[in-house]
């Protein structure tokens, strides 16, 4: 199958393509129903000539060219209709029915604040669309995104997760007029998969009502069925919460398919050089050193502990706190007794045979590098962050 993707510089277009070349290329392997002949890259600065070429030969043809903003109003028209008519023209020229996929825009509804000349560029375009398809015979998908966000968007010009993203990122100001307002947003990521089902034949089809989404078997339109309705102000306390994380260490809430898990990747996406990399405080000693490495909200903290050759540490036991020891350099015994009782519980550990030991509840515990040269590296995670006014640690020798 060969794939035009016009507007292949732009933000879904670059999303896309690269998604596109992975499946070519066989490094994504989750898709083996696609498959892939070439990818024709059409952008503005591509050589007009070559859109005959692509028309020709494509079998699939996503149109996200399209023009955001111009300098002069007249130049939507020029850009959402105008390129639209020369694709489909030249689509025709070849007798190429392949199906057409087409980006438009919910301010296409020209509803409200959406009544503007870009939203009528965009419901011209999709009109030329929907009378090609009638016209041809050809297959057409026009889908109608709503705010978009995800990693390569660009900030500063038509997305205000972008550009929070970035200034929040690059310490630099952020303006919030009113924090109620609610955007619906789309992913990126959930964005491309809609796009690779459509691909496949399986899009999700939608009506309108007004300006909200309804999906449906046989709807006129297409939709990505995955969307969030998040606040203005809910962006920025969730990406003051993803900032504060090398300082807190603490990582927020990003459940499965959340947006905030969505919005962290996006965060990270425009972190510069500078900030990909933070210290953490290692508490240094005699013995070694001990780091805490994360803190999670609700599920405890992780750590990592580096004993020097022939050191003995722990030697402490826990109430209800318990943790879980992973040697992962080094060799090593961990050993527990039960509190009251006599009855050691001695475990060989090793980073050549990485295993999970847990340190019970209620059993004094400690950990030795039985080594004479080499430190004794173990992962530790504890089901609780440590508090300092809480501890619940008691000194007391396992032997």
């Amino acid at each position: 199958m060969n794939i035009l993707v016009t507007g292949a510089k732009g933000f879904v277009g670059k999303n896309l393509c690269a998604n596109l070349k992975n499946i070519a290329e066989g490094k994504d392997r989750t898709r083996p129903e696609i498959s892939i002949g070439e990818i024709f890259e059409y952008d503005i600065d591509t050589e007009p000539v070559l859109l005959d070429e692509y028309c020709k030969k494509a079998d699939f043809v996503f149109n996200l060219a399209g023009v955001n903003r111009p300098q002069n109003p007249e130049e939507f028209m020029q850009g959402n209709f105008g390129f639209a008519s020369t694709l489909l023209d030249t689509l025709k020229k070849y007798k190429n029915t392949c199906p057409v996929m087409t980006s438009s825009s919910i301010q296409a509804t020209c509803i409200g604040r959406y009544d503007s000349d870009y939203g009528r560029s965009k419901k011209a375009g999709e009109e030329l669309v929907f009378a090609y398809g009638e016209e041809t015979g050809a297959k057409v998908l026009v889908y109608r995104f709503p705010n978009l966000f995800g990693k390569w968007c660009r900030p500063n010009y038509n997305s205000a997760v972008a550009t929070f993203c970035n200034n929040i990122a690059n310490d630099l100001e952020i303006t919030v007029n009113d924090r109620n307002i609610q955007l619906e947003l789309l992913y990126i990521d959930d964005l491309v998969t809609e796009m690779l089902d459509a691909l496949c034949g399986k899009e999700h089809r939608c009506t309108f009502d007004g300006i909200d989404t309804v999906l449906c078997d046989n709807g006129k339109y297409c939709a990505a069925p995955i969307t969030h309705k998040v606040t203005l102000g809910e962006i920025v306390d969730l990406l003051m919460s993803f900032k504060e994380q090398t300082t807190t260490l603490v990582m927020p809430e990003i459940p499965y398919n959340s947006f905030a898990k969505k919005l962290y990747s996006t965060y990270l996406s425009y972190l510069p050089k500078e900030k990909a990399a933070f210290e953490l405080k290692m508490n240094v000693d005699d013995r070694g050193s001990f780091t805490e490495l994360l803190k999670t909200e609700k599920c405890g903290q992780f750590s990592v502990n580096v004993s020097k050759p022939g050191i003995t540490k722990g030697q402490h036991w826990h109430n209800t706190k318990w943790e879980f020891f992973i040697v992962v350099s080094g060799h090593g015994l961990i050993q527990q007794r039960k509190i009251g009782g006599n009855e050691v519980l001695n475990f060989e550990v090793s980073g050549e045979k990485i295993e999970a030991v847990h340190m019970l509840p209620g059993y004094t515990h400690n950990i030795i590098n039985l080594s004479d040269s080499e430190n004794l590296v173990t992962v530790m995670w504890a089901n609780e962050q440590f508090d300092k006014e809480h501890p619940d640690t008691f000194f007391e020798v396992v032997e």
